[in-house]
């Protein structure tokens, strides 16, 4: 079918030329187009409802529903109440990848009602198209929506030129190119056909699958018009679909742009990493004009390719290429060379590659804030490469070193290396250790064993694991129940992450925003039966990660215990403690000063019985507690606060029987009251002069504020609502449903 098919002359909206409408509806739409699919026409438009609230422009896949005839009156009255909506219409069959049974003339029937309904644009398939008559197209055309003529490869990215023109030769309005994704490069072919070919038609270009991620959020800069999302994680239309507030708060894909720098995280798999959200988070508060994508691949080449034609102008490479990518940098720091691995790669504007190892911080980090290295006995579970960055970090700082792994020769082989030690697995319940850190998956989500270690055998004043989902692992749990301090994964997960921001980017990360996101997506990971057990998880290993007051509890507890036999040694460690704890919540300069927050804490590192001594550290842990002096000025608020309470009820006269601390603020009360004849004020300017003192408000001041704001906030909640249809974009009138008063109706919608 070689001639052109008409569409209408005119679009009866707006008396442009077809052309010209369909230009006219591109500027309307918004980059994301949110596939709605339900099982019943109520609950496709309650989550059309939803997800309209922050998304204007939604297809409605009718061929989800058992019947999708009985959801065209739904979709009308919805569009009809919500003018700024800009909605596809799709039915596809069963032979071309939809879920319709039916037959051509039936799938041409539903999408030709969804048009009366108000639909704006409809999407068939290149095979329905090509079974059509030149008629029935054009009869389609004179309804009034755009047409969307679609082609969809569920096996592989190919033939894309070639199926372009096959689908140009009905002059669609649209043309839609979906391919699958086998491999990264994949997605260069996807955008550079969107490239080559936006100049020439509407164009829509996406690669399905989990390797097709890169072109869903960046084929909007190669020239694809939309492209496609999914209302929530779980409902996906496509292979490798992505939510729509994903696409949005995480990649920020209405900011993407040609100068947008692209980096991304390395691996397989890497489709769940929490890297890409940590990075972009850390970008957008930086406001740096970059994203930060999962890119799963099978071969490294695949990846180096992605680098240089994208290009990609940072690397977080993780298993399986941290060894391999060595030999294709230019140059690495000391840290990688001796390791043998990077998980750091950065782009220089002369397109070499320089490699870094950040895990090794990430390690050593957390641990110098709770007690020194030097000397410190450090177990290492596990021989891999995570292993060896922890293993040489630790070596590099001075801790005597074993590891302990599940085949011996390789523990041997890293321990040689590293001039470490190891240790039998049926050693260790004799042995102890400042220090166990476990540097395997065991305990990972995901991975069957939970545990390697027995009860017995966790001896040691400190747990690590390396595992940060989930946040609780079997490890910790098991530390937990014998008292143990512990240090989560997410802390170093966060840790390596920031360094590798910094060495982006050359600026400070928000690692507190960083923590707290890593922590909400974990819990919601996690799920609802799961959330208590998370907080009770979470907390303890926050406040450790703070300050170093545990350490130096622990510390200042041994300096007494050595008191009567060491003397004088031991006299000087309390002071510097209370230094350091009344300073403790300062996070950062904790981090930047642990050999001067800790070294109070060498004496408790040397303890010969750390199990014991594990208890003071726990008692220690609110690093936030008030010295005496706070606690008598806390003890003095409250009679202050009762002359608040007895000055509202009654006279100001009450509040004179306040202890020391609060005479004067008694007496100015009284002549406060003196001045003025109406008991309210009088209460007012009590609750004024006492608000400093008083730690805790009574019950009687706090139930009046609420109303105020209640009041205020509602006023502005209305306001959203108004303004989404004030600034809705001029469209033609859609059809009323039938049965409605269509002027008065008319009249509230516009």
């Amino acid at each position: 079918m070689t001639d052109r098919i008409a569409v209408s002359s005119l679009d009866p909206g707006t008396g442009a030329s077809p052309a010209a409408a369909a230009q006219l509806l591109r500027s309307r739409i918004s980059r994301v187009c949110v596939a709605i699919a339900a099982s019943s026409p109520d609950e496709l438009i309650e989550k059309a409802r939803e997800a309209a609230r922050e998304n204007p422009f939604l297809e409605f896949r009718l061929d989800y529903l058992p019947n999708p005839a009985a959801a065209i009156s739904r979709i009308q009255q919805f569009l009809y109440e919500l003018g700024e909506v800009t909605a596809i219409a799709t039915c596809r069959r069963e032979p071309n990848g939809g879920k319709f049974k039916g037959s051509i003339e039936a799938e041409i029937q539903i999408l030709e009602k969804a048009i009366a309904a108000g639909c704006d644009l409809i999407d068939i398939e290149i095979e329905t198209a090509e079974k059509l008559k030149a008629a029935e197209l054009a009869r389609i055309r004179s309804l009034g929506a755009a047409l969307i003529i679609s082609y969809h490869d569920f096996k592989a990215t190919r033939d894309l030129d070639r199926m372009f023109e096959k689908i140009r030769r009905y002059t669609p309005d649209f043309v839609k190119m979906v391919s699958t994704a086998t491999c990264l490069a994949d997605n260069l072919a996807m955008m550079h056909f969107l490239e080559r070919s936006s100049d020439a038609a509407n164009v829509v270009g996406i690669c399905m699958g989990e390797q097709g991620l890169i072109s869903r959020v960046l084929g909007v800069r190669a020239g694809s018009v939309f492209t496609f999302a999914s209302a929530q994680a779980g409902e996906e239309t496509g292979p490798g679909q992505i939510a729509a507030r994903t696409l949005h708060e995480i990649f920020r894909i209405d900011q993407v742009s040609p100068a947008t720098r692209v980096y991304g995280v390395v691996g397989n798999p890497v489709m769940h990493s929490l890297s890409p959200l940590i990075h972009n988070l850390a970008f957008r508060r930086e406001t740096v004009n970059a994203v930060f994508l999962p890119l799963q691949a099978n071969t490294l080449s695949d990846v180096l390719r992605l680098v240089k034609e994208v290009p990609l102008h940072g690397l977080a490479v993780t298993m399986p290429f941290k060894g391999e990518i060595l030999k294709h940098l230019t140059n690495t720091d000391a840290l990688s060379e001796k390791i043998g691995a990077c998980n750091t790669v950065v782009r220089a504007q002369d397109g070499n590659l320089y490699g870094f190892n950040t895990d090794v911080a990430a390690v050593v980090r957390p641990l110098e804030r709770r007690l020194p290295l030097k000397g410190a006995r450090v177990l290492v579970i596990g021989a891999g490469g995570a292993a060896r960055a922890a293993v040489f970090g630790l070596k590099d700082k001075g801790a005597d070193v074993t590891i302990v792994n599940r085949t011996p020769e390789t523990a041997q082989k890293l321990a040689r290396q590293a001039k470490a030690r190891t240790i039998r697995y049926e050693q260790l319940a004799k042995a102890s250790f400042d220090v166990i850190l476990n540097a395997t998956p065991i305990g990972m989500h995901g991975n069957k064993q939970q545990s390697w270690l027995k009860p017995d055998q966790l001896n040691a004043r400190l747990v690590f694991d390396m595992v940060y989902n989930p946040i609780e692992t079997p490890l910790l749990r098991m530390a937990r129940e014998k008292g143990l301090p512990v240090i989560t994964g997410v802390e170093m997960f966060v840790q390596q992450g920031a360094r590798q921001f910094e060495i982006w980017t050359g600026k400070p990360a928000p690692e507190d925003e960083m923590l707290r996101a890593v922590v909400h997506a974990l819990r919601r990971r996690a799920g609802e039966q799961e959330n208590h057990s998370l907080a009770d998880s979470i907390a303890p290993a926050r406040r450790l990660t703070i300050p170093a007051a545990k350490p130096e509890a622990a510390a200042e507890t041994t300096a007494e215990a050595k008191t009567e036999a060491a003397g004088a040694s031991a006299k000087a460690a309390p002071k510097p403690v209370q230094k350091k704890t009344a300073a403790a919540p300062v996070a950062a300069k904790a981090a930047k000063a642990p050999a001067a927050v800790v070294k109070p804490a060498a004496q408790a590192v040397k303890s010969s019985k750390p199990e014991k001594q594990a208890a003071p550290v726990k008692q220690a842990a609110p690093a936030k507690q008030p010295t005496p002096a706070s606690k008598s000025g806390h003890g003095t608020a409250k009679p202050a606060a009762k002359a608040v309470a007895v000055a509202g009820k009654k006279t100001p006269q009450k509040a004179a029987p306040a202890k020391s601390s609060t005479k004067s603020a008694a007496k100015a009360v009284a002549k406060a009251v003196a001045k003025k004849a109406a008991a309210r004020p009088a209460a007012k300017a009590v609750k004024k002069a006492a608000k400093p003192q008083a730690s805790k408000p009574k019950s009687g001041a706090a139930k009046a504020a609420p109303k105020p704001v209640h009041k205020k906030a509602a006023k502005p909640a209305a306001k959203p609502a108004a303004a989404r249809k004030k600034a809705a974009p001029t469209k033609p009138a859609r059809p009323a449903p039938a049965g409605k008063k269509t002027a008065k109706a008319a009249g509230k919608r516009r």
